[in-house]
């Protein structure tokens, strides 16, 4: 049987001309889609299905607005569940981008433990003489004060890394299992800061595409991740602890990598001062980190 499809933005589907136009309305990113934006859209369908992780990053929202409007729609219907839970929905459990070893750091901090990898997975890895040989959480830390939305000392350790990891014996192995130099083409350098970025596409104009904020990379992945966290404490944070030690803005980063993540930052992030449980939670996922990742 052939059936009658239509797409559009929220606007289209919910103006007056579109109400119950068909019968399953597909909501795509709902983890960044607001609840009422949400049943506005509805309304041109019968039945709802809403697609996306809540676990990314979050809609973006400027201006005051009541409490709760920061909240999306997948949000609403999970309530306190990290995943969906079997009654109400299906959660794909199942990364074919994630080596293990990445994969059991972001499952266990962000997932309920529920995501598994798919085997191929297990074979990504770099080869070569590289401290970053094989595959899982590194840690680089890199003692400075006073920086804020930049680091020129974070700068100068990646700068160093990534002349480390593309010269040409550096190889690595992909998910089907082929053996390829690492290029440029194979990293993500991510800072929270624009400041950070720009500073690093100064020093590495060859990576300059390859280097952005979380919100960029949403979406992309590559065999190696390079995280530079900048801030060097929390009280220097320009935007505050909630948002340098975002959930979503660290699983957004860190999972980007295939086989290799290296997360670079001041020691002094990991002894933070915490005034909340939630502060507590979110300084934690750091910890964890370090718990679970090797130091060069």
């Amino acid at each position: 049987m052939r059936g009658k499809f239509a797409a559009g933005t929220v606007w289209a589907w919910a103006r007056e001309d579109t109400e119950a136009l068909v019968d399953t309305l597909v909501i795509d990113e709902a983890g960044q889609l607001s609840l009422a934006n949400a049943i506005a859209a509805s309304t041109g369908a019968h039945n709802v299905l809403l697609l996306g992780d809540p676990q990314q990053l979050e809609q973006p929202i400027q201006g005051s607005h009541p409490e709760g409007c920061d909240t999306s729609a997948l949000e609403h219907l999970l309530g306190e569940h990290d995943t969906v839970p079997p009654h109400r929905g299906l959660f794909l459990d199942t990364t074919w981008r994630l080596h293990p070893s990445i994969r059991a750091f972001t499952s266990e901090l962000f997932y309920e433990d529920r995501l598994l990898h798919h085997p191929q997975c297990e074979g990504q890895a770099l080869l070569g003489p590289t401290p970053f040989a094989g595959a899982g959480l590194w840690l680089e830390l890199v003692e400075h004060q006073g920086n804020t939305s930049s680091s020129p000392e974070e700068v100068d350790r990646i700068v160093a890394l990534v002349e480390g990891l593309v010269r040409p014996e550096i190889r690595w192995i992909d998910f089907k299992g082929g053996q390829m130099p690492l290029t440029y083409h194979d990293l993500r350098i991510v800072s929270p800061y624009n400041a950070q970025v720009a500073a690093l596409k100064a020093a590495i104009p060859e990576a300059a595409g390859y280097i952005g904020t979380v919100d960029r990379f949403q979406g992309q992945e590559a065999p190696v991740v390079i995280y530079s966290m900048t801030t060097s404490s929390t009280e220097e944070a320009p935007r505050g602890l909630e948002f340098l030690f975002s959930l979503n803005r660290l699983n957004v980063a860190t999972s980007r990598a295939r086989c290799t993540c290296i997360i670079v930052a001041s020691p002094a992030l990991l002894d933070a001062e915490c005034r909340t449980p939630r502060q507590m939670k979110l300084v934690n996922a750091l910890c964890r980190y370090r718990e679970m990742a090797r130091t060069v």
